[in-house]
């Protein structure tokens, strides 16, 4: 059969359509079973090895990630095959194509080999709060050639491996819940900081809480306002709303024993 003047085969043809058809199913089928059973594997050493939950969740992602790589590879040879192309000579090749691209590919080097410690020295894991490569947030995935961070703003960062030179990990050990709050300098500091005080002995039964919180007393004299500060030790992650909490109750005490928290005043003057 010719088709644009050239002589095909259409049983040939019909017979590779098949078997890349074949192929691409057992693909559809197989890449999600293999998942699964990473998953279910991953989680049952977690749970016999008492191995915490977001090193569980790490080790997840990055073997479904190389599981992925490994799959792209075979459906790539398979394919080859397919179409009777010799891997051999390719492979051999490759070492020339290898050496004429490696300069280029020092990058992905450098990302596998980064990746590579910071999963050995457990710098990073799935679910810490992190500062790395200029970014603030959570690790969704971490694997050997990009870390996933999200933003609190919700945006998904994707950072090469090579551009994380130092991690600053905010989720290892307790944290700190820090409140500042201002009142006027007219003010009876004294009585302002015992009834801090009493608000902290609420917040010392909260479960969050692993130290205090405590008054410390003055911070600073700012130009309108004395600063007081407020310190305490809570569990990871829970620092945020501890803070946010403990400044509403004291917002709420402070109004009721009438002590005032300054704040911008805009005066207007009308000249008669």
């Amino acid at each position: 059969m010719e088709i644009f003047g050239i002589e095909v085969d259409l049983s040939n043809l019909i017979n590779i359509g098949l078997k890349i058809g074949l192929l691409i199913l057992a693909f559809i089928i197989f890449i999600p079973i293999g998942k699964k059973i990473i998953e279910r594997t991953i989680n049952r050493a977690g749970s016999n090895q008492k191995i915490s939950e977001s090193r569980v969740k790490t080790l997840e992602k990055l073997l479904v990630n190389l599981f992925s790589y490994v799959m792209i590879f075979v459906f790539i040879v398979m394919l080859f095959a397919i179409f009777a192309i010799p891997i051999g000579p390719l492979l051999a090749g490759a070492g020339v194509v290898g050496l004429a691209i490696g300069f280029g590919a020092q990058g992905l080097v450098s990302d596998v080999v980064t990746g590579f410690f910071l999963l050995l020295e457990r710098q990073v894991e799935v679910d810490d709060y992190i500062t790395a490569g200029g970014y603030d947030g959570i690790v969704e995935e971490l694997g050997l050639r990009t870390t996933k961070i999200r933003s609190f703003n919700g945006t998904l960062n994707f950072i090469p491996n090579r551009e994380i030179i130092g991690v600053a990990n905010h989720s290892r050990g307790n944290m700190r819940a820090l409140v500042d709050i201002g009142i006027s300098y007219d003010e009876n500091i004294d009585e302002a900081i015992s009834l801090l005080e009493k608000v902290c002995a609420e917040f010392q039964q909260d479960e969050r809480f692993k130290d205090g919180p405590n008054p410390i007393g003055v911070q600073g004299l700012g130009s309108s306002d004395v600063v007081l500060r407020v310190v305490g030790q809570t569990e990871n992650g829970e620092q945020f709303g501890c803070q946010r909490d403990m400044l509403k109750r004291i917002k709420e005490a402070f109004d009721e024993a009438n002590i005032e928290i300054p704040f911008p005043h805009q005066v207007n003057i009308q000249k008669g």
